[in-house]
């Protein structure tokens, strides 16, 4: 991302044992070009593959590399860190244009997008201006209480936050060096072990946060930080490195070459920041070392990286990244597509070009250094200034005053409906006349009304196997409710059950995990062996104490065409649970709310002009004419299955709204109101199959 130069003193630099002879110093125009080739592809990468190029851990090696030696060479100058200053001038670099971007994303929100995103864009913004967007998004990731963040115009601040995370905790170690060598002449080699030491254990953790939990690993600060501290100790290492020149220019094509290679070769989405970021972390590091050496010219890659095209796109690189995903989100949005396509895509990238080009010039080049006295340039910064500050004010303000009138208003989904005014799915089934009400719950209460475990704690969001009761704790019967999300939804109506037939219902429920028992599914979007090791052990724990049914998920959703399908993987667990003499309940999974390939919210569409019918789908794209299940449990005698898609759907359409309750509250997931519905005709086919009432 953008480099980042410190003020100091300019006192004599005191050289200490171990540290170089003379410090390096000069500007280098080839990794101002890297830094623009590395903004082309994430840009293009986004905007046509709709994937990771590995651009962005070239930036942050970049900035670690820029930002430490920077305040590496003021610390050996003035034999302090000066950390107000180095602050002031962060902020004075980072700020400016990431609030213009803000305040355009929050307008652009206003006037496009349904008021029911406007909470979330506003907990996002606060979270990006103060610079923790990248927990927030990993937090995002395993609370279900939160929406989707896939297709935030905010998502991709994430790599800001842990840059400015960084940049706070490397000020502090440099602080600590600069002490310790000025009592006790502490020089670079001791930095440099510090910084190896550190990049290690990050990287290890990396490595195995990758393998276990992709999806949260991606946005952790500690596993990002070794790619910064990758840059970081080649800024301290640099004064002593000195390739012979064809070394360095082989080493400039390489890391040239594997730059522009990254994002086809890697998924970098399911696989950083773990070991294949090695290769454009390794990329940016050989372009870096091109520049480690003495005379003669500079090869051929680094002239080509020093070129202006490089060099412009690099001068607008942290403004282009800034503009151009909330560009794209917009334009995907208003046209429903899950890709924006040649023309539009040459559209986004044009608008982003343009508006990255007005922020460097009316907004950070003003304002990157002070005034020196010329009307023209003091003007300019007096200007872009107070629209910065205004425009910072308004975004926190607005904001902050939006989350306050959200958290002293609360929605309150309703905890029971008059069966009379909002039948649900029994109007579904029976087809009887019901009154026209006010939808329940409301387009803001929806994604509050979610089953118990949710907020009780008992869908374990890692590792640990909670089991929690419901229904009726004394009830002689027993069912294990086993699953994620799509499993967890169904509780209301088995809470009501259990109440009314004495039964006991057990919950073993994870975060996104349909049992299974590998460690990446034919139907996963990243590794997740901790699904794997968390369902082996809940088998095992129910083959220790056996209930008297297991009930799970028997389709889901098919991921390249329509209808459902029945994934190989669950008829490996099937067979897990058959040999353990357990008898399974295995209920067809619920539509997903799609479009052109695009997950959309019931209640973004009922906000945004949109009603019961046009903001659902056709059954024959969501669901099979057959229930895919059939076939295969013919094959075990244990595997009993349940089907209420005529409760959730009429013959030819799936809609949103029946009976006067909404049916989803979010992409895929029934609100408790319609679930609590849908309790009569679940408990009738169990009772089919069980005998028990």
């Amino acid at each position: 991302m953008p480099r980042v130069q410190t003020a100091s003193a300019r006192a004599p630099h005191r050289a200490l044992p171990g540290d170089p002879a003379t410090p390096v110093t000069g500007r280098r125009q080839d990794l101002d070009g890297l830094r623009g080739i590395a903004i082309a592809l994430v840009v293009a990468f986004h905007v046509w593959a709709g994937r990771v190029s590995g651009g962005v851990d070239v930036f942050l090696v970049l900035s670690g590399f820029f930002f430490t030696g920077a305040v590496v060479r003021g610390a050996e100058r003035s034999a302090t860190v000066a950390v107000t200053e180095t602050a002031r001038r962060t902020a004075r670099r980072l700020m400016p244009s990431l609030v213009v971007v803000l305040a355009a994303i929050a307008v652009a929100t206003v006037v496009l997008r349904p008021y029911t995103q406007l909470g979330e864009t506003a907990a996002q913004t606060l979270a990006s201006m103060f610079y923790v967007q990248n927990w927030y998004l990993a937090g995002a990731e395993l609370d279900y209480l939160a929406p989707d963040p896939s297709v935030s115009p905010l998502q991709h601040l994430w790599s800001m936050s842990v840059q400015g995370q960084f940049y706070l905790a490397i000020v502090a170690v440099l602080a600590g060096w600069a002490w310790l060598r000025r009592r006790h002449g502490v020089g670079r080699p001791a930095l440099l072990l510090v910084l190896l030491g550190g990049g290690l254990v990050s990287f290890a953790y990396a490595v195995f946060g990758s393998a276990h939990h992709q999806a949260w690993t991606y946005y952790d600060s500690g596993a990002r930080v070794w790619e910064l501290l990758a840059g970081a100790a080649l800024a301290v290492a640099a004064p002593w490195v000195r390739l012979p020149r064809r070394v360095r220019g082989l080493a400039a094509a390489a890391g040239l070459l594997m730059v522009l290679v990254c994002g086809p070769i890697f998924d970098g989405a399911n696989q950083f920041p773990g070991v294949a970021a090695l290769w454009p972390v390794a990329a940016a590091c050989l372009v870096i070392v091109s520049g480690f050496g003495t005379g003669g010219a500079a090869a051929w890659p680094n002239r080509l990286l020093a070129g202006r095209i490089c060099t412009e796109l690099g001068a607008i690189a942290y403004p282009l990244y800034l503009w151009h995903w909330p560009i794209l989100i917009f334009v995907l949005a208003e046209t429903g597509r899950a890709d924006a396509g040649l023309v539009d895509g040459l559209v986004v990238i044009g608008v982003s070009l343009v508006a990255a080009y007005l922020t460097t010039h009316l907004v950070e080049t003003p304002l990157r250094l002070p005034p020196r006295g010329q009307e023209q340039q003091v003007g300019g910064h007096r200007v872009a200034g107070t629209l910065v500050t205004v425009l910072a004010v308004a975004v926190l303000v607005a904001a902050s005053g939006w989350q306050a009138v959200l958290r002293a208003n609360p929605a309150v989904p309703p905890r029971a409906l008059d069966s009379e005014l909002y039948p649900g799915a029994a109007a579904l089934l029976s087809g009887a006349d019901y009154p026209a009400e006010p939808m329940r719950p409301t387009v803001f209460e929806g994604q509050a009304d979610s089953p118990p475990p949710t907020t009780d704690g008992c869908i374990t969001p890692n590792r640990e196997v909670r089991t929690c009761t419901y229904g009726d704790p004394a009830g002689a019967r027993s069912i294990a409710l086993v699953g994620g999300s799509h499993s967890e939804h169904w509780l209301p109506a088995l809470e009501l059950l259990g109440v009314e037939h004495g039964i006991r219902i057990v919950s073993y429920l994870k975060e996104g995990c349909p049992i299974t028992l590998v460690d990446e599914p034919s139907y996963a979007e990243w590794p997740f062996p901790e699904c794997r090791e968390w369902t082996e052990e809940v088998l095992d724990r129910l083959a220790a104490e056996p209930p008297d049914w297991v009930l799970t998920l028997s389709t889901r959703y098919r991921m390249d065409g329509p209808g459902d399908e029945v994934p190989v993987e669950y008829l490996e667990v099937w067979t897990a649970l058959q040999d353990r003499g357990l008898n399974v309940l295995a209920l067809r999974d619920t539509p997903r709310l799609f479009r052109n390939g695009v997950l959309y919210r019931a209640t973004d569409c009922l906000a945004h002009r949109g009603d019961a019918d046009s903001c659902g789908l056709d059954r024959s794209a969501a669901l099979s004419a057959i229930d895919p299940a059939r076939e295969p449990a013919a094959g075990y005698p244990n595997v009993h299955l349940l089907d209420l898609s005529d409760a959730v759907c009429r013959p030819q359409r799936c809609r949103v709204v029946e009976g006067n309750v909404l049916i989803y509250r979010d992409e895929h997931h029934l609100t408790a109101s319609y679930a609590r519905s849908l309790a009569p005709e679940l408990g009738r086919q169990i009772g089919a199959i069980t005998g028990w009432w």
